[in-house]
Formats: structure tokens, sequence, C-alpha cells
């Protein structure tokens, strides 16, 4: 095998071996991968709308929408389908390629899941690419969401399977993983990333990288997310507690083992300066959320992206080549229920 070459077999130990190189050649080598697969001065843009807000039942310790957790944030009902439109012709008017939209659900609730099903279509029918974050799916849903037309579902890991249970005690890991593998074998593209910096070890980074790299398909897409500290959380405590270089080094890990795989910039981007997301695009990373809030944390405002993208010859990426990447959902889907 060469450098670049898809594979589903990854060794812990290799991929510690990569993350673990001298920093100058692991940059290096991500960058060669990136440009094998992807163009290196593009970055896919989307914009995340939280379609409702806090009362979560789940008692994931670094969000401020767990009911569990003392946070000013307020349970509230779900977004109304028209603001919703809104939210998307506001994005694509910005230059967003697809909308994200989060509800702070341990599943959806038999009430509402006609609503989102009808933002999907709606988001679609406005040019947009969708994607869903709604917590555990049964298969009937899944259905659902393929027959209204979803193109991602979002079902973050979050850390390695050995430390999950340090953050996360309403569900187990395997709980994740079965919801990701409804979404794939339905043919929806799945995205799912992780949070660095809630005191997992380096090994926990470097495994949670192995868990997408083994999957029988890589995530179309990986959002590496660098904690938020948030008040009234149980990690309010973890503020700067990361490396930026470590971080980097995810980064280009991510690149080299899942060299399809958009690896985006998602939470934490406001403790990074404009020097350290240079050096994440280098490493691999095309893909970043944007716009000035995530779900319930700041992010760096369209205008000051704009200005980075044009210190680096940076570019939005315009358009997805959607009618290839559904002949290889179609493939997939095909191959997952042979």
């Amino acid at each position: 095998m060469t450098l670049g070459d898809i594979r589903n077999d990854w060794q812990l130990e290799e991929i510690q071996e990569i993350m673990n190189q001298p920093f100058n050649d692991l940059l290096f080598q991500a960058q060669t991968v990136h440009r094998r697969y992807f163009n290196p001065n593009e970055v896919q843009t989307s914009t995340l709308v939280n379609i409702k807000s806090g009362g979560c039942a789940e008692d994931c310790a670094y969000c401020s929408q767990s009911a569990r957790n003392q946070t000013e944030v307020e349970k509230e009902h779900l977004m109304a389908v028209q603001e919703v439109i809104e939210q998307a012709l506001a994005a694509k008017e910005k230059g967003a390629t697809r909308l994200c939209m989060g509800a702070a659900w341990r599943n959806p609730t038999k009430k509402d899941f006609p609503k989102v099903l009808e933002m999907v279509r709606v988001v679609k029918d406005l040019g947009l690419e969708t994607c869903l974050t709604l917590g555990m799916l049964n298969d009937d849903q899944v259905a659902q969401l393929k027959e209204a037309g979803l193109d991602y579902y979002n079902h973050n890991l979050d850390t390695s399977e050995a430390f999950y249970p340090k953050i996360i005690t309403t569900r187990n890991y395997q709980d994740r993983l079965d919801t990701i593998d409804k979404v794939q074998k339905a043919g929806i593209n799945v995205c799912s990333g992780g949070i660095i910096g809630m005191g997992e070890e380096h090994k926990d980074r470097a495994e949670l990288i192995r868990t997408f790299a083994t999957m029988r398909y890589h995530p179309n897409s990986v959002p590496i997310n660098l904690l938020v500290p948030i008040e009234g959380t149980p990690l309010a405590h973890m503020k700067g507690k990361t490396d930026v270089f470590e971080f980097i080094r995810v980064i280009a890990t991510a690149r080299i083992v899942m060299p399809q795989t958009y690896v985006r910039l998602s939470a934490g981007r406001m403790e990074l300066s404009d020097e350290a997301q240079a050096m994440c695009f280098f490493a691999g990373a095309n893909s970043i959320f944007y716009g000035d809030k995530l779900l319930t944390t700041d992010n760096p405002e369209a205008g000051h992206d704009e200005q980075l993208f044009a210190k680096l010859g940076i570019h939005a990426q315009q358009n997805i080549k959607a009618e290839m990447a559904a002949q290889k959902l179609a493939q997939q889907a095909t191959d997952l229920t042979a």
C-alpha cells in the first residue's frame, strides 16, 4: 500500500506512529495526501442552526443543553419551519452550501419528527444540502429521513470508547455506533467527530481516529472540536488545557488515515489564532462552520473567515458533486445489505 490508499484495517499502533512523528514530517505527509484527493485551496462551508435548544435528557459533561447541567441555556420548543427557511436563505446568501440542523434530544419525539422531515424537504428545495443531528434513531426514523432526502446525519462519538464513560453515562458507545450503522446502511452520508481537550489522553485521540478509520466506510465528514468549557458543566474547569500543536496533530492524522473524508474545524475556533487555523488547513482540514454562532457557543463571524480565506488564497467550495456522491452512497447501501 502507498501513502493515501483507502484502508479500513488500521491498527492503533500505526495511527500512533503517524501522530507521533516529527511535526514537520506529519504536516508534509498530511498535505501530500490532501492534494491527492482534494483541491488544497478549497474549503466546504456549512451553517449550523439550533432548531431545538435545551432540556436534553443526556448527561454529556461538556454540553450546555443537558437538563442535568446548571447552565443558562433554557429549554425551547422546536423551531417553526418558516424560521428554518429564513435561516437557510441567510446561510445560502453568505455562501454556505449545507445547512446543519441540531436538536437537543436523546432521540426525536414522535410529535416533532414530522416537522423535522418537512424542514429537510424545504431546505433541499432551496438548493442547500441538509444535515441533521437529533440523537439516536430507530430503523423507521432512518427510513423516513432517507425518503425525505436527507443528505447527512451527524452523530458524534466524542472520544474513545475507553474514555467515553467519564464523559457520558446515559447511553453507551455501542448505542452511538448502532445509529451510525443504521444511517450508513440507508445510504445517508455520515458526519461523526470528536472533541479534543476533555481530559482524554493522547492514546484516546488516536483510538477515536482508529474507530472512524475502521468503519466499513469512513464517515464523509469528521468534525474535530476543541472543547469550549462552559460554566455550569462538569468540564468548565478545563479551559486552556489543550496544546494547539496537539490539536493540529489530530487534524493531520485524521487526514492521512481517512483521505477522502472532509475534516471540519468545528467548535473552539474562537480559541484558535488565524495562524493556528492556517496550519490546520495545511494539515488537511477542508471544512468549517460559517456563522457567528454554533449551537450555543460563539464562532468567528463570516466576514472574519472571508478575510482569512483571502489572506491564504483559499476559497469556499461552490458546488458539491451531488450526483457522484449519490452514486457512491447507492453502491455502499447495496454492499451493506448484500
